[in-house]
């Protein structure tokens, strides 16, 4: 049977809305192989994971090294040394220098499960302040606190005590105000979410600091600053999510850095192991050691083979300036891109950090999303041989997070691809 036939009649698909038509031969650096010998050039990296490229040499090495002596031990029952020493290595790299203590999981919505749990369990409060458009995860805990009614329809109810701030999403103000005559005014706002929704009894204000899959929103540089400092005047904490912004993607090794905030837990996973399953949360030590015996577990979390990757992986990023590069090669397709906006009536926005770049279209007045159009766009796309993503709570933005190795030239040509679709597109909507 064919790949394609073996989903249809073994796998539960159903969620998904509809499959790239590629059946994955092989990949390499930022290319994609399919088994019909077509290369595409991947602009997506599986949903921003692997940020230094797929398949390299140095990461796969280090899991096949470690494959050959310990698969699997159980990090919470036994020590197993590669934990340590990716919690040692983490500890050196997260930002400000105050988070300390690491817990190992699988995934970016086990981290922020746990993250929360550990918030909690600090605060001794049991509240949680999140923000509208945005998304962590797909478990109960994890949609909880998403705010997107398209990733939540049809499963509830949720978890109580969550409270929502809007978001920071300048394109679409929920305020009709401009940046910066607003005042920042949506992290002002937080103030009211705590005072108007929730009992008083707030534990932790979650968010991304790019948001991924609400549409690459971008956050003014104020807006960190303020709402936590408001967070953290009513005695709760910040817990950030990087799962998809961290390592590189924006330029630096977590997308918090731009703000001058430091958080209290930090949810890593996606990019964390360049593919391997790995998700994590790091605290300062005070935070950390709140949780008591049997409070959490993950029997796969922290896996020898995934943690050696992981060394890895960050070894390379920062021995080849990967952040650096991701930088560099963000402001010259946000450049190009922002120019060919002022000609393309069908791209109302464009905007991100480094690697994390978003295009939203648009068609008619009053900024109404062109979701149909961005579907359009990622299937001309393809059959240029370039892979991008479609999200945003409206469906209506192409998103461009290629590998952190991507070359200028690279880059260039996946925005030429960009410019010549959405203009053929732009005739007929």
């Amino acid at each position: 049977m064919k790949t394609k036939e073996l989903y249809d009649e073994y796998m539960i698909t159903g969620m998904v809305a509809g499959f790239e038509p590629i059946e994955v031969e092989r990949a390499s650096g930022c290319y994609i192989f399919g088994s019909d010998g077509k290369k595409y050039l991947d602009c997506f990296s599986g949903i921003a994971v692997t940020n230094a490229g797929h398949g390299h040499p140095e990461v796969i090495a280090a899991a096949r090294g470690q494959m050959e002596k310990l698969v699997h031990c159980c990090t919470y029952v036994y020590y197993n040394p590669r934990a340590g020493e990716l919690a040692k290595l983490l500890a050196e790299v997260a930002p400000g220098g105050n988070l300390r203590k690491s817990f190992f999981c699988n995934s970016g919505a086990e981290a922020i499960e746990g993250a929360l749990r550990l918030a909690k369990q600090f605060a001794g409060r049991r509240e949680v302040v999140a923000l509208t458009h945005s998304f962590h995860g797909r478990t109960v805990g994890t949609l909880s606190v998403t705010g997107n009614s398209g990733r939540k329809k049809g499963f509830g109810p949720y978890l109580s005590g969550v409270a929502f701030a809007p978001a920071p999403y300048c394109y679409r103000c929920p305020f009709r105000l401009r940046y910066p005559g607003c005042g920042v005014a949506c992290a002002e706002h937080v103030a009211d979410t705590i005072r108007f929704q929730t009992s008083g009894d707030v534990a932790a204000f979650i968010a991304e600091p790019v948001m991924g899959e609400g549409g690459i929103i971008v956050p003014p540089q104020e807006y960190f600053r303020v709402a936590v400092e408001i967070v953290r005047k009513e005695g709760a904490i910040f817990v950030a999510d990087e799962v998809q912004s961290g390592f590189g993607r924006t330029g630096k090794l977590f997308a918090i850095e731009h703000y001058g905030v430091e958080p209290d837990i930090m949810c890593m996973a996606k990019g964390i192991a360049d593919g391997f399953p790995l998700g994590a949360f790091i605290a300062r030590s005070d935070v950390g050691n709140s949780f008591k015996p049997g409070d959490h577990l993950s029997t796969f979390g922290g896996n020898p083979i995934s943690c050696a990757a992981a060394i890895a992986n960050i070894n390379v990023m920062r021995r080849d300036r990967l952040p650096e590069n991701a930088a560099a090669r963000g402001a010259e397709m946000l450049s190009r891109l922002e120019s060919f906006r002022e000609k393309c009536r069908l791209v109302g926005d464009v905007r991100g950090k480094g690697l994390m770049v978003g295009i939203e279209l648009i068609s008619g007045g009053q900024k109404a999303p062109a979701a149909e159009a961005a579907k359009k766009a990622r299937a001309a796309l393809r059959e240029k041989g370039v892979l991008v993503g479609v999200g945003g709570v409206f469906g209506n933005v192409i998103r461009l997070q290629p590998p952190l190795v991507i070359t200028a030239d690279e880059a260039a040509r996946a925005v030429e691809a960009v410019e010549a679709v959405l203009t053929g597109l732009e005739k007929t909507v």
